[in-house]
């Protein structure tokens, strides 16, 4: 029995001996880490993107009107190195082969409700940028507050900015209702927008008087085959009877014209403008960003039709709101229809500011109009 129990343990050696090393499993390569977007000393960034298999890539960003092309290495990793660009805080995505595709080295991401305004974002620190920087002063918060609204029949999603210390007072607070652009989500304002850092920095620095911001969604569910979608009348409808009686009765918030302020961009201008042609009572200071005329339509006979009733009382409007301001810049593509709009308020008598700034239509550019409204409210 001993003999026979060596004999096969010699045997079980031998075989383990002779078993080839290609019956391993070979190991698995791991994708090759990239950097990107790197920040150089100079201003310069440079993107990468690990794409082997792809036969050309190119890169938009909202710093430029077009999109570059990277080059590839023979590791197929994609390269390109643009600027300098000044200091602010930049959103971007790739196209491989014709598909637009986030940075997988990137994690900050903005929101959006379709494919093409989904993008990654990375911030370039300077003195230009200063405003919107998360600097070392007292934070508010943002917050995700649900809603029912009767008037979309939906559960529908803000985001709330509380001024620092708002929690541990008692203290009332004036609000700011911010709307963003097509394409963007109640999301926008609080991460492209930087709204939150904008705010703690004017507050910090006594610029601007602790508010609140009001961040709804600005876009609508569909309203069913064969029915008609007045989009405007639907979200005015929601604004003003839900998403304001909700924010009055759930934050400490200060009721009445006079601290009350609306202000929106591109689509959010032109929602911005139909609720204060619907009730020009509500709101005492009124911005209308990047703003298109009516629902898109760019004929100032069109508008003045549509708004026949609100051109007419131009007096309340007058008595009524303390600002009412169009800022656009003068390469945006709505730079004619804010023209427009600007001499139909001139032709009735509609008292108001006209100011052309730099730039396009652009999160580079409503940044900077939030940073210099902010401190004209609630004087």
């Amino acid at each position: 029995m001993t003999r026979t129990l060596v004999i096969l343990s010699l045997c079980t050696l031998a075989g383990f001996a002779g078993t080839p090393a290609t019956a391993q499993q070979p190991k698995k390569e791991l994708p090759l880490r990239v950097v990107s977007p790197e920040v150089h000393a100079d201003k310069k960034v440079t993107f990468r993107i690990n794409a082997p298999k792809a036969t050309e890539v190119t890169v938009r960003g909202d710093w430029m009107t077009g999109e570059e092309k990277l080059t590839k290495d023979e590791k197929g990793v994609w390269s390109v190195t643009v600027g300098p660009l000044a200091p602010d805080f930049y959103s971007y995505a790739f196209t491989v082969d014709g598909v637009r595709t986030l940075d997988a080295a990137n994690p900050t991401v903005k929101q959006g409700n379709n494919v093409y305004s989904i993008a990654n974002m990375f911030s370039l620190n300077g003195p230009e940028a200063d405003f919107q920087d998360n600097k070392l002063v007292p934070h508010g918060d943002v917050r995700k507050v649900w809603y029912q609204s009767g008037t979309l029949t939906e559960q529908r999603r803000m985001h709330v900015y509380t001024p620092p210390g708002y929690d541990a007072n008692s203290d009332k607070h004036p609000v700011l209702y911010l709307l963003h652009g097509a394409g963007d989500d109640d999301s926008a304002w609080s991460t492209i927008g930087r709204a939150g850092f904008i705010l703690d920095n004017l507050i910090a620095a006594k610029k601007a008087k602790p508010m609140i911001v009001v961040m709804p969604s600005g876009n609508l569910p569909f309203p069913g085959m064969g029915k008609v979608d007045p989009l405007l009348d639907r979200f005015t409808n929601d604004l003003l009877k839900d998403v304001v009686p909700h924010v009055e009765k759930q934050f400490r918030v200060k009721t009445g014209a006079k601290d009350r302020a609306l202000a929106g961009v591109s689509m959010g201008g032109a929602q911005t403008m139909h609720v204060l042609a619907t009730d020009p009572e509500r709101f005492g200071y009124v911005a209308l960003w990047s703003a298109s005329m009516f629902g898109g339509d760019r004929n100032p006979a069109a508008f003045e039709q549509q708004y026949e009733a609100f051109l007419r009382n131009a007096g309340t409007v007058n008595k009524s709101v303390k600002l009412l301001e169009i800022t656009v810049g003068e390469e945006d593509g709505i730079l004619n229809a804010s023209k427009a709009m600007s001499g139909v308020f001139k032709k009735h008598g509609v008292k108001h500011q006209l100011k052309l700034t730099g730039g396009s239509h652009t999160w580079i550019n409503w940044r900077r109009y939030l940073n210099e409204l902010a401190p004209k409210l609630f004087q």
